[in-house]
């Protein structure tokens, strides 16, 4: 079965030194390049997710001067900024479908988002037939989980590989992946992108 990979959120502002840095971003961002130079005949696909938030309003309350770090945060990955774009450690030039989520509202799932023609992942992986889905990126606690969540729901088999991915916390990132393994999601590392 055709089996597309699912780059989730790597950019600056979530990686070190960015506006919500995450410990480990940027070996994500390495790993999932050194991934794609090994495995790339692994994958019929490649589709990349980012955040892509207003600058010019609070993004339906996802953007607060005083963020519960919950559900409201400090300004992060505002469209045309360079906390935006993807780590330049990531080869993004392979990625074959690039998503924009959290356009002027909140959004934590890629199913949230569209490629610059309006599609959503969902069509998207419809029309290449794809039905097995490696999930990497950052946050596991948050954008990974609920990407993860969604594909499943839709009926992909998701295997999330583990050793690219970056969490906000150790305690919320095992109970995300204690949840996708409830969900039926398989926990993997990239080693398993050659089987």
């Amino acid at each position: 079965m055709p089996r597309a990979l699912l780059i989730v959120d790597v950019q600056n502002d979530f990686t070190e030194g960015g506006a919500l840095g995450v410990d480990g971003g940027a070996a994500v961002a390495a790993g999932v390049t050194e991934l794609l130079d090994e495995h790339a005949d692994s994958y019929d696909l490649v589709i990349a997710s980012r955040d892509w938030h207003d600058g010019t309003n609070d993004n339906g309350g996802h953007f607060s001067e005083h963020p519960d770090f919950t559900d409201s945060w400090p300004p992060h990955c505002v469209s045309g900024t360079p906390g935006a774009e993807y780590h330049p450690a990531l080869a993004s030039d392979r990625v074959d479908v690039h998503i924009k989520k959290g356009q002027g509202k909140p959004a934590y799932s890629a199913f949230e988002g569209t490629d610059d023609f309006g599609k959503g992942i969902r069509e998207v992986l419809q029309a290449h037939g794809i039905g097995e889905l490696d999930v990497v990126g950052i946050a596991t606690d948050y954008c990974v989980r609920a990407s993860a969540l969604d594909a499943l729901a839709d009926g992909a088999h998701v295997r999330v590989l583990t050793d690219l991915i970056a969490g906000v916390a150790d305690a919320s990132s095992q109970r995300a992946l204690n949840e996708l393994v409830a969900a039926g999601a398989e926990l993997a590392t990239s080693a398993a992108a050659a089987s």
